[in-house]
């Protein structure tokens, strides 16, 4: 008898964290040898979240775009190397207005996968604060997938976030949930806190350090393969089951430098996974990000 972990290759986080989140953050391949990949994609979503929440805390009505571009030094599916070193890049547009309406579409890009451009995802929600202070916050959407190798597993996505922060915007942390379906289903929880320290505060920039902790816990289905030998037939029988489980920690240690209408990001993101079921002992590992951003003021 053996074992065998077999994970679902798209598999959402959502943001995660993203929003996370984000995913955050929380985020494939066409080759039959990445069938197994568990992808949660939140992990690599919206990682300019805190800085999108200091505009929104800025004004009291505002109207604008928000265009991104993330690089990934290598690519791992909840913490869990595929065995293939490879870059990740992740462009966004997003529009937020003061009603509270937002809509972002985002995708992403593998440096060896076929086709290079995995997907295309669109997201619709509703942002809000409660109480004088704005100490807490909401946000609930809806995302939609677009595979570029027609993939249906799990193409929607029903998010809801709630986040708290202290009065110095100092400390926050936010937890999101996400319902992911398709032609399957799925539920992930994301719990993503983080630290604000300003370094450095002129006029036309702010230079922070902002150290974040995401713990992703998700549905994953396991499989144990046991194979049956009656005279000189065998035959293979799978018995299939679904965990609940934390899946990964990641810690991601980031300098942010912003402007009026620019954000730069420099990140070191270490991935601690957890082991689940049958999947032999996982090791940590860790990859740079670089993010650079751009606010366009409609108003």
């Amino acid at each position: 008898m053996k074992t065998h972990s077999l994970f679902n290759k798209h598999l959402l986080t959502f943001w995660l964290l993203l929003f996370t989140v984000a995913t955050s953050v929380n985020l494939y391949a066409q080759d039959p040898k990445e069938d197994e990949i568990d992808a949660l994609l939140d992990e690599l979503f919206f990682n300019d979240e805190q800085f999108i929440n200091d505009i929104l805390d800025s004004f009291n009505t505002y109207n604008f775009i928000y265009t991104s571009v993330s690089f990934n030094s290598n690519t791992f599916f909840t913490g869990r190397d595929s065995g293939i070193d490879q870059f990740n890049v992740v462009p966004q547009i997003s529009y937020y207005s003061s009603s509270g309406f937002n809509v972002s579409v985002s995708g992403i890009y593998y440096e060896t996968f076929s086709p290079n451009w995995d997907f295309t995802n669109v997201y619709l929600g509703y942002y809000n604060t409660i109480g004088k202070d704005k100490l807490f916050h909401y946000n609930v959407g809806y995302t939609r997938y677009f595979y570029s190798n027609g993939w249906d597993t799990f193409t929607n996505s029903l998010d809801l976030s709630f986040g708290v922060r202290n009065k110095k915007r100092t400390l926050g942390t936010k937890l999101a949930t996400s319902y992911l379906f398709g032609t399957d289903q799925s539920f992930q929880i994301v719990s993503h806190s983080y630290a604000s320290l300003t370094i450095a505060k002129e006029r036309d920039f702010n230079l922070k350090f902002r150290p974040q902790i995401n713990f992703i816990v998700a549905q994953q289905t396991t499989a144990l393969e046991q194979l049956n030998v009656q005279g000189d037939v065998t035959t293979v029988e799978y018995i299939y089951n679904d965990i609940f489980d934390l899946l990964n920690t990641q810690i991601n240690i980031p300098l942010t430098l912003s402007t009026k209408s620019w954000d730069f990001e420099l990140g070191y993101n270490i991935n601690l996974p957890s082991r689940v079921e049958t999947e032999p002992k996982l090791k940590s590992n860790s990859f740079f990000s670089i993010s650079v951003g751009y606010v366009i003021d409609l108003k």
